[in-house]
């Protein structure tokens, strides 16, 4: 199996980005399962575009795409991506599309396709916090996740895609009091067990992991 993980650059001013960071300590191989990682830019379209062309030359079984989401205290996998751009800051080009479709064809949201619980417990079972999360916002991170979901069901329907969101490095919390960070050991270490739950699951468990709100 092949599985391409991404992660951004840095953006919104912060100096890293822990998401491409903690991409890049992951190992080339686990349980005998190719791993391609990849650092994508923080900008509308080109993001996707780059994954395409990847896709495309490496022919991944899985895509994972990493992205930081700076406040969250967990890791949290993302349920669902949904067609729309409404961006609070400007991308790393200056763009700042609100309220546009990301596909014009496409449907309202895709339910993504990978073991989102088993991975949330494989983390877990390495005393790591994590979370299903159902909004994987409206800015660069859900329009990746959106886009690999249209790429799959248009063009590579046996590829499996989703998304996890990662905390803050406590290096970027210095001047932020009161917002959680993760050392970034653990990050690529949580990163490592949910790519091993996508490897061992085909399908995905059933617990809970809703929310009420």
């Amino acid at each position: 199996m092949k599985i391409l993980v991404s992660g951004f650059d840095p953006f919104g001013g912060e100096k890293i980005n822990p998401a491409i960071e903690s991409v890049k300590l992951l190992p080339d191989s686990i349980k005998g399962n190719e791993i391609i990682k990849i650092e994508i830019p923080t900008v509308i379209g080109k993001s996707v575009d780059k994954l395409k062309e990847k896709i495309k030359e490496v022919k991944p079984d899985v895509v994972i795409s990493v992205g930081q989401a700076g406040g969250r205290e967990d890791i949290t996998v993302e349920r669902v991506a949904i067609n729309v751009d409404d961006c609070r800051i400007k991308d790393n080009e200056g763009n700042q599309p609100i309220d546009e479709k990301i596909a014009e064809d496409g449907p309202d949201a895709y339910l993504l396709t990978l073991p989102i619980k088993a991975m949330v417990e494989n983390i877990k079972s390495a005393n790591i916090p994590a979370s299903v999360s159902n909004t994987a916002g409206t800015f660069i991170c859900n329009h990746v996740a959106y886009g690999m979901a249209h790429v799959r069901a248009t063009e590579y329907p046996n590829m499996r895609t989703g998304f996890i969101h990662i905390p803050f490095l406590p290096e970027q919390v210095l001047n932020k009091p009161h917002t959680a960070s993760m050392n970034l050991d653990t990050i690529a270490k949580a990163l490592e067990k949910a790519i091993e739950a996508v490897i061992d699951n085909d399908e995905d468990i059933k617990v809970t992991g809703g929310k009420t709100h």
